[in-house]
């Protein structure tokens, strides 16, 4: 490596620590702190960085990167659930914001070639950006989530004709056009099918060699090989390096591998991105800016609000309710990075010549208020959702219930909202169990599919109190909401808690910060995936370990009704395991007093634990609190007590507890 080059790098890494500590103490988003550090670094700010074009072939490595680990995530599966929202959603997306820009820019003076290709950048979005913001809020699997990434994918790959055709918006082409979008097509689709072929047949045996032989090294290497090689291999085809990314980590999202590759590949991940967020940064020219503030936050308000709107009736088209698309919708209205691509072929051909300085601000600021705009966006959906809007437009009218649907009244039934795996199964069973329940679903493909199998289910966006109320709130005994969008799993648990103050709201979430906020709003039961998952681990590790059954479910049961406090904070429990470790011939363990156990109402002294089974007593939890054992003190019923011993004389001292 020249050591010019280590310097840019070592100037950007120190920069951006320093930027990051001070937008983090501000609480204000990294990606903002990253594109604030480009702009310093940059030859249009401090200069502290010659390797301009350097730097950014590292940030594409970081857009590669950010692309596969999102790709492991989503599935072959589920792509194909969101076929709608790539081929109608995103084909309505670009072709009405062309449309639209086209006429604004005719109407502004600009040619016909200059206006259909102002109308091409402006209709691209940062896949780069967005899809990281929206995978940090853990909503790439909601249904908001599902059309931004079919309306982002669709721009992957709608782009490369767009560079095709832009030598022909400026008269340059030689009557070849047409034939490269061809050829073009014709290439991509052998790209797409080599693809599908790998994932189905040659990658599993591929990772699974690698895999046998217990190297990480070695996995590790073939897992970044896989996205590369992927990615050229799209490129080579003239597809985006960005969409060969995502084929690549949806190949490895079939394996049983992608765990692994997903965890080794992230830091990675994380370090590169940084680089591409720095360099658009450094596109920036600070005194252009200066200069021309006004009118460059008018273009900024412009774009945003356009494409905006336009993504909403896209999203509509889709068959979504109207909480749905306005998030999608203001997900995507900043102008993306494969824009900066195309902004250069066009000033090749003189398509851009006079405005190129004005569209980088533009893009670049946009980009830098995203984050604000998305975490803003519920509120602001919620804002248009107050308005006297029609109920069609709302997404509350559902397709007729009647006798299939549960148009009827429903009395003790049970609600489930979301009908992904965790509301398939919750559903199967309550059938078994004679409960009666309705079902409320926001995908009309799964309502439809789902109704025509019997399903009590119908179409609607649970975050209105018309659907609640169609699904019978008032006289529901459970309430489930098992959705993948946290901003609405709060609105729907605050609005059902108010129609019927007696229900009871069980509510699944991904992560440990959303419990306390539900709980406020009404929840009287939150289970955090993160910790259900650690109660599967441990209970199998205590089965491993001939725990008996009965006290491994009360120590779940235990848990749960404790809102897993004994893992989110260190208690006397963990302070006694740690004991075990210097003494390794003995086990410690926990034991609850049974009020017919014969332990109960007999002092120490009187059981003579540790001269008749050579077991000492460490602790007994009375209330809450943790005291030192007196031998003259009776042991009560549901007293905790803390016994040190081997693990034999253990399992023989345990019926004088639990009876």
């Amino acid at each position: 490596m020249h050591i010019p080059l280590l310097t840019d790098i070592v100037v950007i890494f120190g920069l951006a620590v320093a930027v990051q500590f001070v937008f983090l103490r501000l609480r204000l988003p990294s990606l903002v702190g990253l594109l604030f550090t480009g702009i310093l670094a940059g030859p249009h700010g401090l200069g502290l960085v010659d390797a301009v074009h350097e730097v950014e072939v590292l940030a594409e490595i970081g857009v590669v990167l950010l692309l596969f680990t999102i790709g492991i995530e989503f599935s072959f599966q589920k792509l194909v659930e969101i076929r709608r929202a790539v081929l109608v959603g995103g084909s309505l997306q670009v072709g009405l914001t062309i449309l639209a820009v086209f006429l604004l820019a005719r109407w502004a003076g600009a040619s016909s070639g200059e206006a259909v290709f102002y109308g091409f950048l402006v209709s691209l979005s940062s896949t780069a950006i967005v899809l990281g913001l929206i995978q940090q809020r853990g909503e790439v699997d909601s249904p908001h989530g599902r059309i931004t990434l079919g309306m982002l994918l669709f721009q992957d790959v709608i782009v490369v004709p767009m560079l095709l055709v832009t030598p022909l918006l400026a008269g340059a082409g030689q009557g070849g056009g047409w034939k490269e979008v061809a050829l073009f097509a014709g290439r991509g689709l052998g790209i797409v099918v080599l693809v599908l072929a790998s994932a189905r047949w040659l990658m599993p045996w591929i990772l699974h060699q690698v895999a046998r032989t217990r190297s990480k090294e070695l996995f590790l290497l073939c897992v970044v090989a896989v996205c590369l090689t992927t990615a050229w291999l799209t490129a080579s085809a003239g597809l985006s390096l960005a969409l060969g990314a995502f084929l690549a980590g949806l190949i490895m999202a079939e394996s049983d591998y992608s765990h692994e590759a997903l965890g080794n590949i992230l830091p990675f991940r994380d370090v590169f991105t940084c680089f591409f967020f720095v360099s658009i940064g450094m596109l920036l020219d600070t005194g252009f800016l200066v200069r021309n503030l006004a009118v460059i936050l008018a273009g900024v308000a412009l774009v945003l609000l356009l494409k905006a709107m336009l993504a909403a009736i896209a999203g509509l088209a889709v068959g979504r309710p109207l909480r749905t698309v306005l998030l999608a919708a203001l997900a995507v209205g900043q102008v993306g990075e494969f824009s900066f691509i195309l902004s250069r072929t066009g000033m090749t051909y003189g398509l851009l010549a006079d405005h190129y300085q004005f569209f980088l601000a533009v893009a670049v600021l946009g980009m830098a208020v995203t984050p604000f705009v998305i975490a803003a966006a519920p509120r602001v959906a919620s804002g248009v959702l107050r308005l006297p809007l029609p109920a069609w437009l709302r997404g509350t009218a559902g397709p007729p219930v009647g006798e299939e649907g549960g148009g009827e009244r429903r009395e003790r039934h049970l609600i489930i909202i979301g009908f992904g795996l965790n509301g398939r199964n919750l559903a199967h069973a309550a059938a078994m169990s004679g409960i009666p329940y309705v079902i409320v679903e926001m995908s009309p493909d799964t309502v439809k599919r789902e109704r025509q199998r019997g399903e009590p289910i119908f179409y609607g966006d649970a975050v209105h109190e018309g659907v609640l109320r169609h699904a019978g709130i008032e006289e529901a005994t459970v309430v489930v909401v098992a959705i993948n969008d946290p901003a609405a799993t709060r609105r729907i648990t605050e609005n059902a808690r108010r129609l019927n103050p007696r229900a009871h709201i069980i509510v699944r979430t991904r992560y440990l910060q959303e419990m306390a906020p539900l709980y406020e709003l009404g929840a009287n039961e939150v289970i955090p995936e993160e910790f259900e998952t650690s109660v599967e681990i441990f209970s199998r590790v205590l089965a491993k370990y001939l725990v008996p059954r009965r006290q491994i479910d009360e120590l779940i049961a235990k848990l749960r009704s404790d809102g897993y406090g004994m893992l989110r904070r260190l208690t006397p429990e963990s302070s006694f395991a740690n004991l075990a470790l210097h003494l390794p011939d003995m086990e410690v363990s926990a034991v609850q007093v049974e009020a017919d156990a014969p332990a109960a109402g007999k002092t120490l002294a009187g059981l003579a634990l540790r001269k008749r089974h050579g077991v000492t007593v460490l602790a007994v939890r009375r209330n809450g609190h943790v005291q030192t054992p007196e031998v003259d003190r009776p042991f009560a019923a549901g007293d905790t007590v803390y016994l040190m011993g081997p693990a034999s004389r253990l399992t023989e001292t345990l019926h004088l507890f639990t009876g």
